[in-house]
């Protein structure tokens, strides 16, 4: 038998149930131990070590050949492995709430009733109300330090995809944008926090947005005009995004729309004087644009705008003749220009803001020509 250090020089996870067992027999009888193995056992761990009801070995039942051990429950892993089974399951429903959740969004106005896919419900994925007080891996819900019960992840999840926006992007390839639209929806639960004043200026665009639709309403009755009746929130929207990208440094903005909704936001968001739409209305003087004029909703503006910072940002609606979104590209194109202009290469001083209309983004057409084209180096 080999001395204690010859051992110790050697030894390995495989000599383990040697050692225990000689020191079993040191226990039970000290003199059934060699002389140097019994005194380095008591050197090392005294005679009377082992305290009061504790023991030796495993206190399971070692598996036999006919009660093999489960491949995950070897060395007591039984534990971990559940674990383990109920953190995948909790992320395949995380993952079915992002790839799925927008056919639950309430984006129907009339608010008829619609399917919900079984996917999204807890027990489709083997999770019950026992699971709903346990806790899971702080990375499970993106944008979210901490870690989160089942219930608190499915509040987050109703409420980022469920709720009056819904969100379709699992489809992008590039892992990047999905981690960053993650990122950002789940962290903030797709709900944008507004001060009083910002409230309130919403409430204003809005209110300005109604009243200019009623006006040309009651005052040219029959005439032409795309209302923006019934989608008045796009004036705070646009509102937002300009008061935002000149905040982060833009200079400029140039913006692209169908006929739909063009003349209040010449009004109520370009800045063009309410009193020019309205006499192109009345068209009292047609001889000053004899063979050069156009229909109202069909003409641009640009104006220089004060946001709330009190920061500037020139913004410049483009002519449409098209009640399509054929000018799309247009604007693409003369804010590269303004780009190469002002010697912008990183593209962090001028941005193309394009107004989606009634169309679909299909694989086909102006909008998705658009898209291709803004993924070309020397074009967008």
């Amino acid at each position: 038998m080999p001395s204690p250090e010859d051992f110790l020089e050697e030894t390995n996870v495989m000599s383990l149930s040697f050692l225990e067992g000689l020191y079993e027999d040191f226990l039970e009888d000290p003199e059934s131990v060699p002389p140097s193995w019994r005194e380095w056992f008591l050197q090392v761990a005294g005679k009377d070590a082992l305290p009061a009801g504790a023991r030796l070995g495993p206190s399971f039942r070692p598996p036999g050949l006919f009660d093999p051990p489960h491949p995950t429950c070897r060395s007591g892993g039984c534990a971990v492995w559940q674990i383990a089974a109920l953190q995948e399951r909790v992320d395949r429903l995380v993952h079915a709430w992002r790839v799925r959740g927008h056919l639950v969004a309430r984006v129907d106005p009339l608010g008829l009733p619609s399917d919900s896919p079984p996917e999204l419900e807890p027990s489709f994925h083997g999770l019950g109300e026992r699971d709903m007080e346990k806790r899971f891996s702080p990375g499970t819900v993106a944008g979210v330090e901490g870690a989160l019960t089942l219930r608190e992840i499915l509040e987050i999840l109703r409420e980022t995809y469920g709720r009056s926006i819904g969100v379709q992007f699992m489809h992008i390839d590039d892992p990047f944008l999905r981690s960053w639209l993650q990122v950002r929806m789940e962290g903030s639960r797709n709900r944008l926090r507004l001060a009083r004043d910002q409230q309130v200026r919403i409430l204003t665009n809005l209110t300005d947005a109604v009243v200019f639709e009623d006006y040309l309403q009651k005052k040219y009755v029959g005439a032409k005009r795309f209302s923006l009746e019934g989608a008045e929130s796009l004036i705070p929207l646009l509102e937002l995004a300009l008061d935002k990208a000149a905040s982060q440094g833009l200079r400029e903005v140039v913006m692209a729309m169908a006929h739909r909704g063009r003349l209040n936001v010449l009004a109520n968001v370009i800045g063009k004087s309410p009193g020019r739409i309205f006499q192109e209305f009345e068209d009292k003087e047609p001889e000053l644009h004899l063979g050069s004029g156009d229909v109202k909703y069909h003409l641009g503006y640009t104006s220089r705008r004060t946001t709330l910072s009190g920061g500037k940002i020139d913004v410049s609606l483009c002519f449409n003749p098209s009640h399509l979104e054929f000018v799309d590209p247009v604007a693409l194109g003369r804010m590269r220009a303004k780009q190469d202009r002002f010697g912008d290469a990183a593209g962090e001083k001028g941005m193309a803001l394009l107004v989606h209309g009634d169309a679909a983004f299909i694989g086909e057409g102006v909008v998705q020509e658009t898209l291709n084209l803004s993924g070309l180096p020397g074009y967008a």
